[in-house]
C-alpha cells in the first residue's frame, strides 16, 4: 500500500487561497536531446528567484514525451525541481506541483512518485481520455486523491482536452482532497461552468480556482463572479495562475499578480488594466502560436527564455515540435513592443549564479 494524502500545510493552504504565481517548468535540453541538468536547476532556481509560489513539473510545458519508456525523463526532472526547492530553504509558503497523466493505473503511480519526492499536489490531465465516461474520469481522481491533494485541470479540445458537463464539475468539487481547479478551455462559456460549479458545491470555500486561460489571465484575475446558490447570492475570484506563459519573464508575471491582488476588491478600477490584459494576450500568441493550433508553444517558450541565456536552444524530444512560420518574427514584436513585460534584466544581472 502507498502512503495515504497528505494535507497542506495551514501555511500554504492559505497562500493557495491567497493565489500564488505558479509557472509550469520547461525541459532544457542539450542539442542531443539529452537533459541539460545545469540549465534545468538554473530555471527551478529563476522561478523561485523571480518570487514564484510554486512549480508544476512534468506538466505539458515540460513535454509529456518524458514518460516514454526509451525517454525516461519523468522522476529525474521531478527530483531535480525538488531538490532545488529544497536547497533554496524558503521561508515563503511555495507548492511543488506534479504533472499526473494516464489512466486510474498510471495515474496512481505518478502520484505516489511525486508524493514520495515531497510534491504537495498534484496536476491530474484529462487527456488522452476521450472516450471516458465522466464516471469514470471521477473515480480516476478520487484513486489519485487518496494518494496526494489533487489540481484539477479544464484543458481545452484543441490540444487534447475534451468537453465536460458542469455536473461532472460539481461532483469533482465534492471529491474530499480536490484543493483546485486549473481553468484553461480558452472559454468563457467553460470557464463559468466550472466557476458555477464549484461554488454549488458544499466545498467551495475548500477549492482554490486558478487561471490557465493564456488569452485572458488579467482579466480572469480582476474578475468577481457572482451567482445565486439556493437563491442566495454567492462570490468567487479566480485568485492565480498556473501558467506556461508564466514560465517566461516570471517576474514579472509575479510582480503583476502581486498588484492584482491589492486593487482586486477596488470598486473601480482603471481601464488600463484591460489594456495591459489585451498586451498578456498579444504577448502569449507570440509564444503560444494560436495562429497554428499551437504547434509551436514549447519552442515558443524555449525561445523566449534561449535569448535570456536561460536555455541554449530550442531542443525539444519530439523533432517535429519546432517554431511555426512567423512566429520568430512575432516573439521579436512583442518583445520589443512590451519592454514592461519582459524581465531581461533581472535574468541578466542573475544568470551566472543560477548557472553556477
Amino acid at each position: 500500500m502507498g502512503a495515504s494524502r497528505q494535507p497542506l500545510t495551514p501555511e500554504l493552504y492559505e497562500a493557495l487561497h491567497e493565489g500564488l504565481a505558479i509557472p509550469a517548468h520547461p525541459l532544457a535540453l542539450t542539442a542531443e536531446r539529452k537533459l541539460d541538468e545545469r540549465r534545468q536547476r538554473a530555471l527551478t532556481r529563476y522561478y523561485i528567484a523571480s518570487g514564484a509560489g510554486g512549480v508544476a513539473v512534468a506538466v505539458h510545458s515540460t513535454q509529456f514525451e518524458i514518460r516514454d519508456p526509451g525517454i525516461g525523463l519523468l522522476e529525474p526532472v521531478l527530483r531535480l525541481a525538488a531538490e532545488e526547492v529544497e536547497r533554496a530553504g524558503l521561508t515563503r509558503p511555495f507548492m511543488k506541483v506534479a504533472g499526473i497523466c494516464g489512466d486510474t493505473e498510471q495515474a496512481v503511480r505518478e502520484a505516489q512518485l511525486a508524493a514520495g519526492l515531497g510534491y504537495e499536489a498534484g496536476l491530474l490531465s484529462m487527456g488522452g481520455l476521450q472516450d471516458w465516461s465522466e464516471a469514470q474520469l471521477l473515480e480516476r481522481t478520487r484513486r489519485v486523491a487518496d494518494v496526494i491533494p489533487v489540481f484539477g485541470f479544464y484543458l481545452q479540445p484543441s490540444v487534447g482536452g475534451r468537453i465536460l458537463s458542469v455536473d461532472f464539475w460539481r461532483s469533482f468539487a465534492e471529491i474530499e482532497g480536490v484543493i483546485a481547479i486549473k481553468m484553461a478551455p480558452f472559454n468563457r462559456y467553460q470557464s463559468l461552468d466550472v466557476v458555477r460549479a464549484v461554488m454549488e458545491s458544499s466545498r467551495s470555500s475548500e477549492i482554490a480556482l486558478y487561471t490557465g486561460n493564456d488569452d485572458n489571465i488579467v482579466t480572469d484575475l480582476l474578475t468577481t463572479y457572482r451567482f445565486k446558490v439556493n437563491g442566495e447570492p454567492m462570490e468567487k475570484k479566480i485568485v492565480g495562475g498556473l501558467l506556461g506563459h508564466w514560465a517566461v519573464w516570471t517576474s514579472k508575471a509575479v510582480q503583476l499578480l502581486d498588484t492584482i491582488r491589492k486593487i482586486r476588491n477596488e470598486a473601480t478600477l482603471s481601464s488600463s488594466w484591460l489594456t495591459l490584459g489585451i498586451e498578456v494576450t498579444d504577448s502569449n500568441a507570440a509564444l503560444f502560436d494560436p495562429a497554428h493550433q499551437f504547434h509551436g508553444c514549447i519552442p515558443g517558450i524555449h525561445e523566449a527564455l534561449r535569448r535570456q541565456g536561460l536555455l541554449e536552444g530550442l531542443w525539444c524530444l519530439n523533432p517535429e515540435e519546432q517554431l511555426s512560420p512567423g512566429q520568430l518574427e512575432e516573439i521579436s514584436r512583442v518583445t520589443r513592443d512590451y519592454p514592461h513585460l519582459t524581465d531581461d534584466e533581472f535574468v541578466a544581472a542573475h544568470l551566472e549564479e543560477w548557472l553556477r
